[in-house]
């Protein structure tokens, strides 16, 4: 079997191209000339039969048969450095660059604060992260993505990382002015912080579960807000109720800032998946970053028990 080892360069090319946005960039990652980039380029689409690229003076970008292309074949590649890995024997060092896009509550509540425990285990890597939770070419330049909800039927791998319950908090200062909802349907009567589902555009619709039981509450408030640490510095600061995810929230509810509301009505839960487009083996940096969301949901987990323990004291006492 005949292997053309130029069709190999250029996918390297493709991919720094892609990166870079540009001829003239990518040619400085490879030690190349912006001509010999370009060359390259032309080669692989003469190769592959379909335009790659949309060029003009500045930038160039994936066309949709560029894009698709690009989507199969950056997991060979990692398969490719993995294999390289393997054979010189650091199949276990964690290393390179590990390029991430993670949801924005995730990110902010959770990850961010543990980031520095995960980059001193391993120093030889870096990361780079970006949040979003649209999922419409979610793995476009990236080697792992992190999203809440069911997982989507695609060809990309998703690994369940966690499972978190969905919260009703306010702050004590609410509470006092307001007073202690009783059931879903006084919410009515109170001011709701609303998250924008970014899909819709439109707030998030709240909803109530206990013993198989769902009930759905038309809230409403004059705040909408689509980052995750505005809407509960917003709720600390007794602007309203709010309704978000466990993991993320138990530091408040730990302190204090902010409390349960309706607890009885809180069996509604909600999964973290995270996604990766091969069905190989993925590389050891995606690996160690899986485990290492694990462990946050578990020690989420476990500060909740702690939390869940305090309170049955504070009760006792």
């Amino acid at each position: 079997m005949s292997f053309d080892t130029r069709l190999l360069t250029g996918v390297g090319v493709l991919a720094a191209v892609t990166e870079a946005g540009n001829f003239a960039r990518a040619a400085e990652m490879l030690g190349l000339t912006p001509s010999g980039v370009s060359r390259a380029v032309a080669r692989l689409e003469t190769r592959v039969g379909v335009r790659l690229f949309d060029r003009n003076p500045r930038e160039v970008s994936l066309t949709e048969e560029g894009r698709r292309f690009h989507a199969q074949v950056m997991p060979l590649l990692a398969g490719l450095d993995e294999a390289v890995a393997e054979a010189a024997g650091a199949a276990a060092v964690v290393r390179g660059r590990l390029r991430v896009s993670v949801d924005p509550w995730f990110a902010r509540m959770v990850l961010a604060p543990s980031l520095q425990q995960f980059l001193a285990r391993y120093p030889l890597l870096s990361v780079d992260v970006s949040t979003s939770n649209y999922r419409e070419e979610m793995m476009a330049g990236v080697d792992v993505a992190v999203r809440f909800g069911p997982p989507d039927a695609s060809s990309l791998i998703a690994r369940k990382l966690l499972e978190t319950q969905v919260l009703t908090v306010a702050a004590p200062s609410y509470l006092a002015r307001h007073g202690e909802p009783r059931s879903p349907h006084d919410l009515v009567h109170h001011e709701a912080l609303l998250f924008r589902d970014p899909q819709t555009g439109l707030p998030f619709p709240w909803e109530f579960h206990r013993g198989g039981k769902v009930v759905e509450v038309k809230v409403s408030g004059r705040l909408v807000l689509d980052d995750p640490s505005v809407a509960v510095s917003a709720c600390v600061a007794g602007q309203g109720v709010f309704q978000g995810l466990r993991v993320g929230l138990s530091p408040f509810l730990a302190r204090g800032d902010l409390v349960r509301i309706l607890p009885d009505w809180s069996e509604e839960s909600y999964p973290l998946y995270a996604y990766h487009p091969s069905r190989h083996l993925p590389p050891a940096k995606v690996r160690a970053f899986l485990d290492f969301i694990q462990e946050c949901g578990e020690e989420g987990t476990r500060a909740d028990r702690r939390e869940a323990i305090r309170a049955i004291d504070v009760e006792d006492s």
